[in-house]
């Protein structure tokens, strides 16, 4: 009796194993972008490693047996920051959390199948016949694969034969998509409605503002679009999305993706295979449901570029909706949309007609000792008010300026803004202007005076307004009377159509 006892110990199974509770997609999520706090307004996000982040939001309602449980939240945010994650609605029935870090894919398979059984496939190329054997798995996926089968040791794809592996399951702890997950622990069993919140890399956003200008040079319609770009692996359909404007201190954190490995083999058919025709593919002979290629090997393309702005005249039929969150702005998407993976979404949130505003030609002017010359820059020119058509934050974001030509509208010139609040000056740079040009050149002999003569010639139809703002130190003397902007004396300047204006000054001795 005491043998049939410890024969019974050895083979007895747990009397109560823990459960495994999935929760394959969420009900409902919310996806709120935040900018990348160290991008400059001029920098288009990286399409390629957006390092912005996003707060994603999901509910999901999960049936929970009495004791304790693994609950899976399947479907989340590849990029997703585990020790962000807050897990309400269970109480205090949360024990421990996991981000599953192994992605199904044909190396992840082999990596969990090692000594395990699987079954080699091999298959004629001149009858289509197929054959099949047990083999059991004796090393990982890199450079090759080492199979033993009763005949002995093989490494798989080598002899130059059309082989594969299948398998009759998938191995303990493979997800095909981002997992995280809990240990809970229940009193009794319970449905509750779980919210799972946590912070996600791979996201960014900007403004895109598209403005027309009027015909007669003084005003503009604008129009702008709020642009989210994910380029995380998950999509979230019909989300309430939302952007937050304004920068926040935050420490740049990446989370290492889940490994999703491919399988590596480096050899070759060799002698009397050497005739062999080349084997297809590894898609092809490596047959795998649901797999997930690794980014690195197969990265998938940037995501595609916004659509073309509307034609001045369209409304838009959904805006983003400014609302205050302290010191910040939110932009929240009045309708449910879907945040894709690897895309970008635009949503209008500003439309305004008639904006005034003006058109100014700026140049910086190095004292030199010989001649030189340079066109200026162009520069738009606002006030974010109501009065001049405006009157709301703007946040930080690229412009593109459109004229009107025979009905049809041309690019003129493309600039940025930062953050902009209300009631503040907002200047757009758009490009140097080859018609405007700025000469200075020394008069007398530069080692005995500083005396200068700046010279700015117009060749347009129309005068222009323009700034010189003179560096080198103070002017002690200058033929016009000369203003004063960050620190330099500024010379500022109406050049008529198709002429010239021309200053001369003398810079101060040094002190």
């Amino acid at each position: 009796m005491r043998w049939l006892g410890l024969f019974l110990l050895f083979f007895a199974t747990p009397a109560t194993a823990q459960t495994i509770v999935t929760s394959p997609r969420p009900d409902h999520v919310a996806v709120t972008v935040y900018r990348d706090p160290n991008r400059a307004a001029a920098q288009a996000p990286n399409l390629s490693f957006l390092n912005g982040y996003a707060l994603i939001s999901e509910t999901r309602a999960v049936s929970l047996p009495a004791g304790e449980s693994e609950l899976r939240f399947e479907g989340v945010a590849g990029g997703i920051l585990p020790q962000s994650a807050i897990v309400t609605g269970l109480g205090d029935g949360v024990i421990e959390r996991n981000r599953d870090a192994w992605l199904l894919s044909p190396g992840t398979l082999i990596e969990r199948s090692l000594g395990r059984r699987v079954h080699l496939r091999r298959t004629s190329r001149a009858t289509g016949a197929v054959r099949e054997e047990e083999a059991v798995v004796r090393s990982g996926a890199d450079g090759a694969l080492v199979l033993q089968t009763p005949a002995g040791f093989e490494a798989l794809r080598c002899s130059g034969l059309a082989e594969t592996v299948t398998y009759d399951g998938v191995p303990a702890g493979l997800a095909a998509r981002p997992t995280l997950s809990v240990r809970v622990r229940a009193p009794q069993p319970m449905t509750a409605t779980v919210t799972l919140s946590y912070l996600s890399s791979g996201f960014d956003w900007q403004a895109n503002y598209v403005a027309n200008l009027a015909e007669d040079g003084e005003s503009i319609d604008l129009f702008a679009w709020l642009t989210i770009a994910n380029t995380d692996e998950t999509s979230f359909a019909d989300a309430d999305a939302q952007a937050v404007a304004g920068r926040l201190n935050r420490s740049n954190r990446r989370v290492q993706p889940a490994e999703s490995r491919p399988i590596d083999l480096q050899c070759w058919p060799a002698g009397t295979t050497s005739d062999i025709p080349e084997d297809e593919s590894l898609a092809e002979d490596i047959v795998v449901t649901g797999s997930r290629v690794m980014a690195r090997n197969f990265a998938p393309g940037a995501p595609p570029p916004p659509p073309p702005p509307p034609p001045p005249a369209a409304e838009a039929a959904m805006q983003a909706q400014q609302e205050e969150l302290g010191d910040l702005k939110l932009y929240r998407i009045p309708e449910p949309v879907t945040v894709a993976a690897n895309s970008q979404k635009q949503v209008a949130f500003l439309t305004r007609p008639r904006v005034r505003v003006q058109f100014v030609y700026r140049q910086t002017i190095q004292p030199s000792f010989r001649a030189s010359s340079a066109p200026a820059r162009r520069i738009m020119i606002t006030r974010n008010r109501p009065a001049d058509g405006l009157g709301m934050p703007l946040p930080a974001g690229r412009i593109v300026l459109f004229d009107s030509r025979g009905g049809r509208p041309i690019l003129i010139g493309e600039g940025s803004t930062a953050d902009r609040a209300v009631n503040e000056d907002v200047e757009i740079p758009l490009g140097e202007a080859p018609g405007v040009t700025a000469s200075v050149r020394p008069v007398g002999n530069p080692k005995l005076s500083r005396a200068f003569e700046l010279t700015v010639t117009n060749d347009q139809s129309a005068p222009v307004r323009f700034e010189a703002s003179l560096a080198g130190g103070e002017v002690s003397r200058s033929s016009a009377r000369l203003g004063r902007r960050d620190g330099r004396p500024l010379w500022s300047v109406t050049v008529p159509a198709n002429g010239r204006a021309v200053l001369t000054y003398t810079l101060a001795p040094p002190a």
